[in-house]
Parts: structure tokens; sequence; C-alpha cells
């Protein structure tokens, strides 16, 4: 038995190192500004670069995920059966129950989160009326997790991949 509390507490640790790099992250939308691949510009941009509203619901959502995760952290670690903290085995078994639903609500505030932001980024994407330069989104950190797209093409009503230009054949770079 304390071998799977020991994989558990491993793989929860695990997610919550991993949720905290994600937030942390510069890289939840990556944008290019260029027609070629030689003068490609590139900008990263995170949670923490502008104000945007729904960056300030996904920034908090993910906030509440770490701080869910730290503590589902905590009390897994108390709760285990091989620790000396926590007291009898029943108060254990109590204390494991609430660390598993703390990590429960830790990857449902960040699933919330890292959706919100995709969804948004694919909208704007999407939205002919938008008012900024069109930019080439791709979906790097966190995000990719959440959602990968193929273009669209309007009008057929279903997702189509591209075919590569003809002025890029084998030739093309000689």
């Amino acid at each position: 038995m304390s071998r799977a509390q020991i994989s558990a507490l491993v793989f929860g640790v695990g997610g919550f190192g991993a949720l905290v790099a994600a937030t942390a992250s510069n890289e939840w939308k990556v944008t290019t500004r260029a027609s070629s691949v030689i003068t490609a510009t590139w900008v990263y941009q995170g949670l923490w670069m502008n104000c945007a509203g729904y960056i300030q619901a996904c920034r908090g959502l993910m906030i509440a995920a770490v701080s869910l995760g730290f503590f589902g952290s905590i009390f897994a670690l108390f709760g285990m059966k091989c620790t000396k903290v926590g007291g009898s085995d029943k108060a254990k078994a109590k204390i494991a129950c609430l660390a598993g639903i703390v990590f429960i609500l830790s990857g449902l505030c960040s699933m919330t989160g890292c959706s919100l932001y995709a969804n948004k980024i694919t909208t704007e994407f999407f939205d002919p009326h938008y008012v900024e330069q069109k930019m080439v989104y791709t979906y790097n950190g966190a995000t990719s997790v959440m959602s990968s797209r193929t273009k669209y093409h309007g009008g057929e009503g279903d997702f189509k991949t591209t075919n590569p230009s003809k002025q890029f054949d084998k030739n093309a770079y000689v």
C-alpha cells in the first residue's frame, strides 16, 4: 500500500510542478508577423504580459490552481501511512481523501483557465471583424495540451488540412 501512496505523491507533486511551470511560462501565445521564414519576427506572450479581461480571469484561475496544488501536496504528504504526522490511520485516510479532492479542484481550475485562453485565441483568429492585424497563432506551453486546430476553409463547414504551395517543391532552396 505504501508504494501506491508514494507513487501517487510523486505524480501529484510532479503535476504541481508542471502547473507552476506552465503558469510562469511566456509561451502561451506565439505569433509571427512574417511572410517568409527568413524575415520572421516571433512574439511570445504569457499570462503576465498584458491585462485584458480574459487574461486576468485565466491568471486568477491558474493562481488558484497553483495554490490548491500546493495545499494538496501538503495534505497528501500528511495523509500518507508512512509519515508520523497526521494522527491515527482513520485521520490520515480523511486527510488523504481531502488531498485527492484538492488535487481534483486544482486540475479543474487549470483546465478551465487553459480552455478559456485557447478559446479566446481561436475566436480572435477566426473572427473576420477582429481589428488587430491578423497573425499566425500557434499554441505552445500549457495551451497546446488543451487545443489543437487545423486551418478552416470557410463555406464547406468542415476542417481541412492545407496543401503545401506549388512554389516550394524539392528544388525551392537550390
